[in-house]
């Protein structure tokens, strides 16, 4: 077991739920987590401008000696990572929708992906809905507002029930 740390990043704190199965999986491994708060959300910017912080994350986690970068960020890894592994030598883990587990396991041959603009907009979203939903219903919608009340740690707030209600 190499002592490099395993580097973890997201747009923010979201992907805190990532670092902590990697945690639990992976107890002696050590990690470093770079929530990108100030750049918060990527769901809204244009493909250049996540990648352009994806590269900017992983260059500081590779500073930092990591041995293997986790991109925590549905829209970073949906908009970013066929570049990122393109340009690194470094092993890339990246953060898909979870559309094949969700068509699989429909019992309505409907499923709903609730994601950022940014996310349903991007190329490997659609290669993937394309792959796994033939013969169900998808319907998409933009989670406006979601990103800024999680970020705030707003979780169980009235504000966020009733957006996740409303979508």
């Amino acid at each position: 077991m190499s002592k490099q740390p395993i580097g973890i990043f997201d747009s923010g704190v979201g992907g805190i739920s990532i670092w902590r199965e990697i945690h639990s999986l992976l107890p002696n491994e050590h990690t470093i987590y770079l929530a990108d708060s100030k750049n918060a959300p990527y769901g809204n910017r244009s493909k250049s401008e996540i990648t352009e912080l994806s590269i900017k994350n992983t260059e500081l986690l590779i500073e930092k000696g990591c041995k293997l970068i986790v991109v925590a960020c549905n829209t970073a890894t949906t908009n970013a990572i066929k570049t990122l592994r393109e340009n690194y030598q470094i092993p890339f883990i990246g953060i898909e929708p979870a559309i094949k587990p969700a068509a699989l396991n429909t019992q309505t041959k409907a499923v709903g992906i609730l994601a950022t603009k940014g996310t349903l907009s991007s190329e490997l979203f659609h290669k993937t809905t394309d792959l796994f939903s033939r013969g169900i219903k998808v319907v998409e919608q933009v989670g406006e507002g979601l990103v800024e009340l999680i970020e705030s740690g707003d979780l169980n707030s009235k504000a966020l029930e009733a957006l996740l209600k409303k979508y």
